[in-house]
């Protein structure tokens, strides 16, 4: 393997679900009960906005029962230690990364502890439910709804991740299904531009074919191996 200097990691559902955060995609199509479609559309929304509001004040109060486990304090780790550019990309909306001690970090697809205002279009820490009609610190209107990535919506900082992925020597994918785009295509630029590809999933992804290297298994037992190895080079 050529020198590495500036890494791009990708992580998914995959690795949030070894702490205990229920996966958005299961076999069946449902979320905790809960059509996509139902829950994490803009049309959603506007159809049922109770509904929408009742699910991730759910999901963002179910944070408080998880820990961050060995595969996020490892690349928290990484991060830390790192000279190198290092910049990781996250699917998830859960806070594990950050808990973790992540500093260079992306949340592609939001956060559910934060808040967008329709009306200001500012984003704010959420600490009451959405459902009790919080007024935004901002504007003080009460307009605020999650500030998550929805399905046909433009997921956050795309110019800032293509940069990356274009300079990048190594991308690395961690826990995701390789399904969901824009994030399944960023082993294909980081691979156009001359980058090293490994993904470590507990099963093949969908874009699995795409990779130089793939290492199946649990998260948190193949990232913590991955770290040490990559720092004591």
């Amino acid at each position: 393997m050529h020198e590495i200097n500036n890494i791009v990691i990708l992580t998914g559902a995959g690795i949030s679900a070894e702490s205990g955060v229920a996966t958005f995609r299961g076999p069946d199509g449902l979320w905790e009960g809960h059509r996509v479609e139902d829950v994490a559309t803009p049309e959603a929304f506007m159809r049922n906005p109770a509904l929408v509001l009742k699910f991730y004040d759910e999901r963002r109060a179910s944070l408080k029962g998880v820990q961050p486990n060995a595969a996020h304090k490892a690349l928290a780790r990484l991060d830390a230690e790192w000279d190198g550019d290092l910049l990781l990309v996250t699917q998830n909306v859960d806070d594990l990364h950050d808990r973790a001690g992540s500093k260079r970090l992306i949340h592609m697809h939001g956060e559910l502890s934060s808040g967008l205002c329709l009306s200001c279009g500012q984003r704010s820490t959420v600490t009451d439910d959405f459902s009790n009609d919080p007024a935004c610190p901002h504007c003080d209107k009460r307009t605020l709804r999650p500030d998550i990535v929805w399905f046909g919506e433009m997921p956050y900082q795309m110019d800032k991740i293509e940069q990356a992925l274009k300079k990048c020597d190594l991308f690395v994918s961690i826990g995701t299904s390789g399904a969901v785009y824009p994030a399944a295509g960023f082993v294909q630029t980081a691979r156009h531009y001359g980058a090293q590809t490994l993904e470590m999933n507990l099963d093949p992804s969908d874009g699995s074919l795409y990779f130089h290297k793939s290492r199946m298994g649990k998260a948190g037992e193949l990232v913590p191996a991955w770290v040490d190895n990559i720092l004591a080079d």
